[in-house]
């Protein structure tokens, strides 16, 4: 259920894949929706014209405080993602998730601003302690990984979060399982669905990495914001963490071969070394799996859309843009 006082609402992030799909279900709501979002990897495109879009930088701390000020409410999921930009622009993608989001954090302290803050599985790194739960140990390789950068900022930031609630701040933490959907970058940007969609609609050969026997739970996004909305919405939320995800551990070989029927592709299905594309001493996990009980208990969430059905709304908004 939506705050019957909150009426202005600002989404960092707001042209980003989940971000936009928060938008429209802000905006649906009846809420007025400011997007601030750099569109560095967010498109205007994405935005409901409903919302009112503000190119800005979550780092521009003037900026931020100004619409944080304007605003009843923020949804912070502005953050610089995928595997591949952490490993080639890690200082500067440290700085936009870390620096930023205490921005954010600040402003909203500032002007008692309720935030949901978006955070990821990353931030469990390779522990084999599964399913992860909330409050468990968190497992990570050696700083000089870049890959595990990304991990670091996202747990700061949730630690930058749960100290200011110890200070009197309303806010909750979200951990996204690989969200997947329409509006994916259909580059292959952030998203190994987009990556085989995009390799099996061309004909190239669709390239798993390593064994592809390393398992993560892909969620549909709308599944995704209706999460989101519920942690932000429930009192009994503030101050916690929630994992969003599935249950349902598939390989990346299995999706492989799952994109591949669905697109009736010919393609094939080809084992590359991460090295070859990440270069040397590049780790990954070999599992993802939440346990969402919490999410299921306090929230009342759990999710509707199972893989396949996902995979082919996914592609046949792929197909419908010509």
């Amino acid at each position: 259920m939506p705050y019957p006082d909150v009426v202005r609402v600002l989404v960092t992030g707001g042209a980003g894949f989940i971000g936009s799909h928060v938008v429209d279900a802000l905006c649906d709501e009846g809420s007025d929706v400011t997007v601030l979002d750099n569109l560095t990897t967010g498109r205007a495109t994405n935005v409901d014209r409903r919302a009112r879009l503000v190119q800005g930088s979550i780092l521009d701390a003037d900026l931020v405080d100004k619409e944080v000020e304007a605003a009843d409410e923020v949804f912070h999921l502005a953050a610089a993602v995928g595997v591949r930009h952490i490993v080639d622009h890690p200082l500067e993608s440290l700085r936009t998730n870390i620096r930023g989001t205490e921005h954010v954090l600040d402003a909203s302290a500032r002007h008692g601003r309720r935030v949901l803050m978006a955070s990821t599985s990353e931030v469990y790194g390779k522990s084999s302690a599964l399913p992860w739960k909330e409050d468990d140990d968190r497992v990570l390789g050696s700083t000089a990984v870049a890959r595990w950068s990304y991990a670091t900022a996202k747990a700061l930031d949730e630690h930058l979060a749960l100290a200011h609630a110890s200070s009197g701040l309303q806010v909750t933490i979200v951990r996204y399982f690989n969200s997947y959907g329409p509006r994916l970058d259909e580059r292959g940007y952030g998203s190994v669905v987009a990556k085989f969609i995009g390799q099996a609609l061309a004909g190239e050969p669709i390239t798993v990495h390593g064994s592809g026997a390393q398992t993560r739970c892909f969620t549909y996004v709308a599944d995704t914001v209706t999460g989101t909305l519920l942690a932000a919405r429930s009192p009994d939320a503030e101050g916690r963490v929630f994992n969003l995800g599935t249950e349902r551990e598939t390989s990346i070989r299995e999706l492989a071969e799952l994109v591949v029927e669905v697109t009736a592709s010919s393609s094939r299905i080809e084992a590359v070394s991460y090295e070859s594309e990440y270069g040397a001493r590049f780790e990954d996990a070999p599992r993802r799996l939440p346990d969402t009980t919490r999410a299921r208990t306090i929230l009342g969430w759990a999710p509707q859309v199972d893989l396949e059905d996902g995979l082919a709304r996914t592609l046949a908004w792929w197909t419908s843009r010509g």
